[in-house]
Protein backbone atom coordinates (compact mmCIF):
# COMPACT_ATOMS: atom_id res chain seq x y z
CA UNK A 1 0.00 0.00 0.00
CA UNK A 2 1.52 3.57 -0.99
CA UNK A 3 2.35 5.81 1.85
CA UNK A 4 0.50 9.10 1.86
CA UNK A 5 3.33 10.77 3.70
CA UNK A 6 6.03 12.63 1.34
CA UNK A 7 10.12 13.01 2.63
CA UNK A 8 10.15 16.55 3.64
CA UNK A 9 11.26 16.81 6.83
CA UNK A 10 8.77 18.46 8.86
CA UNK A 11 11.23 20.30 11.40
CA UNK A 12 13.14 21.61 8.19
CA UNK A 13 9.95 22.64 7.02
CA UNK A 14 8.74 24.22 9.87
CA UNK A 15 11.94 26.59 10.23
CA UNK A 16 11.21 28.03 7.28
CA UNK A 17 7.78 29.07 7.88
CA UNK A 18 7.18 32.91 7.33
CA UNK A 19 5.93 35.22 8.75
CA UNK A 20 7.06 34.86 12.23
CA UNK A 21 3.63 35.09 13.89
CA UNK A 22 3.20 31.70 11.55
CA UNK A 23 6.54 29.83 12.68
CA UNK A 24 5.75 30.57 16.41
CA UNK A 25 1.98 29.15 15.93
CA UNK A 26 3.24 26.48 13.84
CA UNK A 27 5.70 25.20 16.74
CA UNK A 28 3.35 25.38 19.18
CA UNK A 29 0.82 23.37 16.75
CA UNK A 30 3.16 20.70 16.48
CA UNK A 31 3.82 20.50 19.99
CA UNK A 32 0.00 20.15 21.05
CA UNK A 33 -0.98 17.74 18.25
CA UNK A 34 2.03 15.31 19.13
CA UNK A 35 0.84 15.41 22.71
CA UNK A 36 -2.38 14.96 21.76
CA UNK A 37 -2.16 12.30 18.66
CA UNK A 38 1.17 10.62 20.05
CA UNK A 39 2.41 10.69 16.97
CA UNK A 40 5.50 11.69 15.46
CA UNK A 41 4.47 14.58 12.50
CA UNK A 42 5.38 14.19 8.65
CA UNK A 43 4.36 15.76 5.93
CA UNK A 44 1.44 15.33 3.49
CA UNK A 45 2.27 16.69 0.05
CA UNK A 46 4.48 20.08 0.12
CA UNK A 47 2.83 22.34 3.13
CA UNK A 48 0.83 19.80 5.50
CA UNK A 49 2.28 18.81 8.97
CA UNK A 50 0.21 15.51 9.67
CA UNK A 51 0.13 13.21 12.38
CA UNK A 52 -1.55 9.84 12.42
CA UNK A 53 -3.75 8.81 9.65
CA UNK A 54 -7.42 7.31 8.75
CA UNK A 55 -8.89 5.84 5.94
CA UNK A 56 -12.38 6.85 4.41
CA UNK A 57 -14.84 5.77 1.87
CA UNK A 58 -17.85 7.70 1.13
CA UNK A 59 -20.86 6.05 -0.23
CA UNK A 60 -19.81 7.32 -3.70
CA UNK A 61 -17.12 4.61 -3.27
CA UNK A 62 -14.29 6.66 -3.27
CA UNK A 63 -11.80 6.30 -0.49
CA UNK A 64 -8.37 6.77 0.38
CA UNK A 65 -6.41 7.68 3.26
CA UNK A 66 -5.69 11.16 5.17
CA UNK A 67 -3.92 12.71 7.78
CA UNK A 68 -5.99 12.06 10.68
CA UNK A 69 -5.13 15.71 12.27
CA UNK A 70 -3.17 17.79 10.36
CA UNK A 71 -2.05 21.96 10.14
CA UNK A 72 -1.16 24.16 7.43
CA UNK A 73 1.22 27.35 8.16
CA UNK A 74 -0.10 29.48 5.35
CA UNK A 75 0.79 33.33 5.06
CA UNK A 76 -2.54 34.90 6.10
CA UNK A 77 -3.58 32.33 8.65
CA UNK A 78 -2.60 29.05 10.04
CA UNK A 79 -4.91 25.97 8.81
CA UNK A 80 -5.67 22.91 11.18
CA UNK A 81 -7.69 20.38 9.23
CA UNK A 82 -10.76 18.80 11.48
CA UNK A 83 -11.85 15.75 9.42
CA UNK A 84 -15.02 15.31 11.15
CA UNK A 85 -16.02 18.93 10.31
CA UNK A 86 -16.22 22.11 12.26
CA UNK A 87 -20.01 21.37 12.70
CA UNK A 88 -18.90 18.91 15.19
CA UNK A 89 -17.00 21.79 17.50
CA UNK A 90 -19.39 24.14 17.51
CA UNK A 91 -19.91 25.15 21.44
CA UNK A 92 -16.36 24.70 21.77
CA UNK A 93 -15.12 27.28 18.87
CA UNK A 94 -17.69 29.81 20.57
CA UNK A 95 -15.06 29.70 23.31
CA UNK A 96 -11.93 29.79 21.41
CA UNK A 97 -11.27 33.07 20.53
CA UNK A 98 -10.66 34.77 17.45
CA UNK A 99 -10.81 32.46 14.55
CA UNK A 100 -13.06 32.08 11.14
CA UNK A 101 -13.87 28.29 9.50
CA UNK A 102 -14.48 26.43 6.49
CA UNK A 103 -16.05 22.75 6.29
CA UNK A 104 -13.83 20.95 7.43
CA UNK A 105 -10.99 23.87 8.14
CA UNK A 106 -10.07 25.89 11.14
CA UNK A 107 -8.30 29.26 10.56
CA UNK A 108 -6.57 30.96 13.12
CA UNK A 109 -4.72 34.36 12.58
CA UNK A 110 -2.93 34.27 15.93
CA UNK A 111 -2.28 31.65 19.00
CA UNK A 112 -1.90 33.82 21.42
CA UNK A 113 -5.27 35.13 21.32
CA UNK A 114 -7.47 31.70 21.30
CA UNK A 115 -7.90 29.76 24.45
CA UNK A 116 -5.21 26.84 23.87
CA UNK A 117 -6.90 24.71 26.40
CA UNK A 118 -10.10 24.79 24.23
CA UNK A 119 -8.12 24.04 21.25
CA UNK A 120 -6.48 21.24 22.58
CA UNK A 121 -10.37 20.30 24.11
CA UNK A 122 -11.19 20.29 20.09
CA UNK A 123 -7.94 18.38 18.40
CA UNK A 124 -8.72 15.28 20.82
CA UNK A 125 -12.45 15.19 20.12
CA UNK A 126 -11.53 15.17 16.30
CA UNK A 127 -8.58 13.03 16.78
CA UNK A 128 -11.18 10.09 18.61
CA UNK A 129 -13.83 10.56 16.28
CA UNK A 130 -11.33 10.12 13.30
CA UNK A 131 -9.28 7.27 14.91
CA UNK A 132 -11.74 5.33 16.34
CA UNK A 133 -11.92 3.34 13.11
CA UNK A 134 -15.65 3.83 12.55
CA UNK A 135 -15.21 7.25 11.07
CA UNK A 136 -15.83 7.95 7.43
CA UNK A 137 -18.00 10.30 6.18
CA UNK A 138 -17.04 13.75 4.86
CA UNK A 139 -16.61 16.81 6.86
CA UNK A 140 -19.64 18.84 5.32
CA UNK A 141 -21.69 15.57 6.42
CA UNK A 142 -20.57 16.09 10.06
Amino acid sequence: MPTIWTDVDPGAYLDAVTPAVRRRDADTLRDLMERVTGEPPRMFGASIVGFGEYHYEYASGRSGDAPAIAFAPRKAATTIYLPDGVGAHEERLAALGPHTTGVGCLYLKDLERVDLAVLEQILRTSWAAVTSGTFGQRARES
